[in-house]
């Protein structure tokens, strides 16, 4: 099969945060200055935690009510945590959309929750715009579209970017599988193979989240002959495997990464990186300091929040959705949120490199992009592989 792969920029400028009297006309919220509720599931405890991205929404609404609110009505914010556990991440959601009354959720990162609670939210007729897709449930649900083009999607890209951008063969994919994700990381597999005719040199699938010593995995990958390993591991996992395969001195192996580990803190951590640590970006490489960036940077350093592509996701979840409210007419309801989301136009930011619409979202029916970046040894910094961004060819 002929492989071909498409760069492209995309065009559009930041969407703008809607302060005080940029909404339209009547009342918002249920009228009388009553509040906008929101909220949002999070897995902020546990093995694998997520806490940039409700924290970044948080920032995003902060500085709106701080400007007046959305046609002076503020927006109450509620983060709960659901510690990775699919019982908490049951009554997270409950809480949320029973108790609290949230007109939408937004901003959110959790490990297991959109699987646990996609079917209660279409019961509810409430959509979700979680900052960070995890889980398999992210991406089937017509009431849930993430801001990120998610881990399976991000699979095919770092599988491409090894095969296509670096020229890699013998490629090996290692997979911790939480859940039910492993048919959907293999159909990311799959993907690239349908795209470029290979297949992997080895698939282990056995990776433990938290793992104590993945030496094993690294020997069984090196003496299978692997160039490079593909893996979907979080941040401290990958920070692990990547110090197995220094102690066994194989100089020679490529690491691809997902964006999970595009960070500061993963590069601080790591003087060492073989022939470097690959990955495709889900957002503009956040390590790039220029006007792209600009808003959602000095928003973060402002309120503490790491400048990760997790908070990233939250602040991009939460800038669309006070857009779209900024653009309604009337009383701000669930009913009236919802139908605003799904006949919402399209929202470019050059952050992304997809616009951003509820219904095509959550339908899947949109091309995927990352922006490839490198981690090279003794750097300790990322910075950009690639002048613009890789998206697979229809």
């Amino acid at each position: 099969m002929q492989r071909r792969i498409t760069a492209v920029t995309a065009l559009a400028a930041t969407a703008v945060l809607a302060l005080s009297g940029c909404a339209g006309g009547g009342d918002a919220g249920g009228g009388d200055g009553a509040p906008i509720k929101l909220g949002s599931v999070n897995t902020l405890s546990g093995a694998a935690t997520f806490p940039e991205a409700s924290a970044a929404a948080q920032a995003v609404f902060d500085r709106v009510n701080a400007d007046g609110g959305i046609n002076g009505h503020m927006i109450e914010y509620t983060t709960v945590d659901d510690k990775g556990d699919p019982a908490s991440a049951t009554a997270a959601a409950r809480q949320l959309v029973g108790s609290d009354e949230v007109v939408a959720l937004v901003g959110g990162a959790s490990l297991i929750e959109c699987e646990i609670n996609q079917k209660y939210y279409e019961q509810e007729s409430v959509l979700s715009m979680p900052g960070i897709g995890v889980d398999t449930g992210c991406f089937n649900s017509p009431n849930i579209a993430p801001t990120n083009v998610g881990p399976f999607n991000d699979m095919t890209l770092t599988l491409l970017n090894g095969s296509e951008n670096l020229g890699l063969d013998n490629i090996c994919v290692l997979l911790e599988i939480a859940g039910s994700t492993k048919p959907s990381y293999l159909a990311g597999v799959e993907k690239w193979t349908e795209i470029t005719g290979d297949e992997p040199l080895l698939v282990d699938d056995s990776l433990p989240y938290g793992g104590s010593d993945y030496t094993p995995y690294i020997v069984k990958a090196k003496n299978a002959g692997c160039k490079a390993i593909a893996v979907n591991g979080i941040e401290p996992d990958a920070i692990g495997q990547v110090k197995a395969a220094q102690a066994q001195g194989w100089d020679d192996v490529t690491f691809l990464f997902l964006t999970s580990v595009y960070s500061e803190n993963f590069a601080s951590a790591l003087d060492w990186t073989g022939k470097g640590v690959h990955v495709p970006a889900e957002f503009y490489p956040f390590t790039e300091d220029n006007e792209i960036n600009a808003d959602w940077k000095s928003l973060m350093e402002e309120n503490d929040i790491a400048l990760t592509s997790f908070s990233q996701g939250g602040y991009l979840a939460a800038t669309n959705l006070v857009t779209v409210l900024s653009g309604m007419d009337g009383d701000i309801t669930r009913e009236t949120v919802s139908e605003a989301l799904h006949s919402m136009e399209p929202i470019e930011s050059p952050m992304v490199a997809f616009p951003y619409q509820f219904d095509e979202i959550a339908a899947q029916e949109f091309t995927p992009g990352g922006w490839p970046v490198v981690l090279e040894s003794g750097t300790r910094a990322w910075k950009k592989s690639s002048d613009d961004w890789l998206i697979p060819a229809s």
